[in-house]
């Protein structure tokens, strides 16, 4: 307030002083004097109002300068504040997959040892059933062996028997019935012998229901251990399957965390850009695909090719709503039956994505995309999106890569710029970094999912003859 005083009272001393001495002195003054008083004061008064117009335009000046300083310092702040913070999500994204992967290391291991542990268990299972096989084995030979020592039995009964007529008849009578020493003899030989096989029948039962005794024993024993290692075993299984459980919690949990890091990371990518300079939009196909080419080292003529075979350069993105999309899709699906319920459930995924990438660029959700065929025994869905005829899903795998490219925080497939650009990262992820027919063959199947022969000659073609395009 201070400065404008002090500015209009030296602007008041400089307009009016002069005028008062000039009018003072024409008054003493002859014409002639007069009139070249007359002239004076004119040019004094010009360049006082000079001077006035050079002082103020000065201070605009400086004005102006001290604003545009302290613009781009705030500017710069910005962007040094971008940075830090692009920096400071890069590190945590970093720790994040670190973490992710130890995780999966973790989660792997414990597969493993679920793995061998089910194999552990399903080899006890094994030996414990043939352990009780060898065991009602051993049991029937028990029994057999039973049978056979009854009849044993009754074999020594009669033995013993025999030998007990022979020793209770008196030595004297046996030799004057038989009238004979060499029957005597014969007959006591017998005796001997008679006593040997019944002892030796004795043994050998003896030692038939100690050895069956001793193998039942044993593979009881072995049966039990087998019990307490499948009754481990099993608690061991519990075990892990609940640290695999919670492994994969943390998985989800780590895989959340990188998602929102990841979308935060392309958001202030974006911001960056804009704050840059470096966000920019291409006027038209040709300028569309000139940066693309210059960014991935894609040969313009294959991305013409590719644009002229998936959307005719950019004119036919789409003719159906993915509510369209779903209805043909499901019913094709629906009639091959449970098989292809992963389908059905991808085709489902797809559509999530797309009505929250059309909601984020401002569309609505009857925004088109390519119709699912309604040809005979065809396997598939549509849903491809804009120019370079991305499914929802491949569109967001290769979004952060198309920002940090074009600049634009939320990539739009139906811009021409964000369009091409996703093309050609595709293409060059592809291998289609040269012109040859053979990196062509091998990028339009690695595009289109399958080799298709007129897909293939119609790229090939156009990549040689693009410039008939624009004529």
């Amino acid at each position: 307030m201070h400065k404008k005083k002090k500015l209009f009272l030296t602007l008041a001393l400089v307009l009016v002083v002069p005028v008062f001495v000039m009018s003072q002195i024409s008054f003493w003054s002859t014409p002639a004097q007069a009139g070249d008083i007359y002239d004076a004061r004119i040019a004094a008064e010009k360049a006082a109002a000079q001077a006035i117009l050079d002082a103020a335009k000065k201070v605009a000046d400086e004005k102006l300068a001290a604003e545009q300083k302290a613009a781009e310092e705030e500017r710069q702040a910005e962007i040094d504040k971008a940075k830090d913070a692009k920096d400071d999500l890069e590190s945590k994204l970093k720790k994040e997959k670190a973490a992710l992967s130890k995780l999966e290391k973790q989660q792997t291991q414990i597969g493993q040892s679920v793995s061998t542990t089910q194999k552990t268990i399903n080899t006890t299972k094994s030996v414990i059933v043939e352990t009780d096989k060898t065991l009602t084995k051993k049991e029937q030979e028990i029994i057999n062996l039973s049978n056979q020592i009854v009849l044993q039995q009754e074999l020594l009964k009669n033995l013993i028997q025999q030998s007990y007529y022979l020793q209770s008849q008196p030595i004297l009578n046996v030799v004057l019935n038989e009238g004979d020493f060499s029957q005597f003899f014969s007959g006591a030989q017998h005796l001997t012998s008679l006593d040997e096989k019944i002892l030796g029948l004795v043994a050998e039962i003896n030692s038939q229901k100690d050895q069956l005794a001793g193998d039942k024993a044993e593979l009881s024993k072995k049966k039990e251990q087998h019990l307490d290692i499948l009754a481990q075993k099993t608690v061991e299984k519990k075990e892990l399957v609940a640290d695999q459980l919670e492994v994969q919690g943390d998985i989800e949990d780590k895989n959340a965390i990188i998602s929102k890091l990841k979308k935060q990371l392309v958001e202030l990518q974006g911001d960056l850009s804009t704050l840059t300079g470096k966000s920019y939009n291409a006027k038209d196909i040709r300028g569309a695909v000139e940066d693309a080419s210059r960014e991935t080292g894609v040969p313009e003529g294959v991305l013409y090719g590719f644009l002229k075979m998936e959307t005719n350069l950019g004119a036919n993105t789409g003719q159906c709503t993915y509510s369209e999309v779903e209805k043909v899709s499901v019913a094709n699906y629906k009639k091959y039956g449970s098989k292809y319920k992963a389908s059905i459930a991808l085709l489902y995924k797809r559509q999530d994505l797309f009505y929250s990438l059309v909601g984020d660029l401002g569309y609505g959700k009857d925004k088109k995309v390519s119709c699912t065929p309604s040809v005979k025994n065809y396997i598939g869905q549509g849903g491809a999106m804009g120019v370079p005829q991305f499914m929802s899903d491949v569109w967001n795998s290769y979004s952060a890569q198309i920002t940090s490219a074009t600049g634009h925080k939320t990539p739009d497939p139906w811009n021409l710029t964000d369009g091409v650009m996703g093309m050609a990262i595709k293409l060059k992820k592809a291998g289609a970094t040269s012109s040859s027919e053979s990196a062509i063959k091998k990028a339009s199947t690695s595009y289109l999912g399958t080799f298709n022969a007129n897909y293939y000659n119609g790229i090939v073609y156009w990549s040689k003859n693009y410039k008939l395009l624009f004529e």
